[in-house]
């Protein structure tokens, strides 16, 4: 198991958090990012500035077992099909019997977008995301104790 970051556009309390969590929990963390962003990261990938670049390279690095942290459903549902684990910034994670239908909205946010229309962004990061995230990724990787302080420590 390896825990893969977007860095594109990954919250820095959830970038913290996942960094410590792989540690405590003996795991690899990977961040991938387009060379537009400066990332910090033992295992850190850049790849060029093209659309989409650095989630080619996610799916490609995929594999089963793996946790892939990211905002982007497309991505999410390319690397669930791979037999990783996919889980947003905000704790929430992807899950393969609710994909078709937020694929859906997701097209039909852009369509409304591309015809002039407005959306709303995501609402601004909040210290309960921040625990959200933690509490899950631990879940997830078998890491910390969710019952004590670790998250207020982390995000403090």
């Amino acid at each position: 198991m390896r825990i893969i970051i977007d860095a594109d556009a990954c919250p820095r309390g959830a970038f913290e958090a996942a960094a410590k969590l792989a540690r405590a929990a003996g795991v690899e963390l990977v961040t991938v990012a387009n060379f537009n962003h400066e990332i910090v990261s033992e295992h850190h990938i850049t790849v060029g500035g093209d659309p989409q670049e650095a989630d080619l390279k996610i799916i490609n690095l995929a594999r089963a077992g793996d946790i892939v942290v990211t905002q982007d459903i497309g991505l999410a549902a390319m690397v669930l099909a791979k037999g990783a684990r996919a889980l947003g910034p905000t704790g929430f994670e992807y899950l393969q019997e609710r994909m078709e239908s937020s694929l859906e909205e997701r097209e039909l946010k852009a369509k409304y977008r591309r015809a002039g229309g407005r959306t709303k962004g995501p609402a601004k990061r909040t210290a309960k995301d921040d625990r959200r995230f933690y509490e899950k990724l631990a879940e997830m990787t078998g890491a910390g104790d969710t019952d004590n302080d670790t998250p207020r420590k982390i995000f403090a």
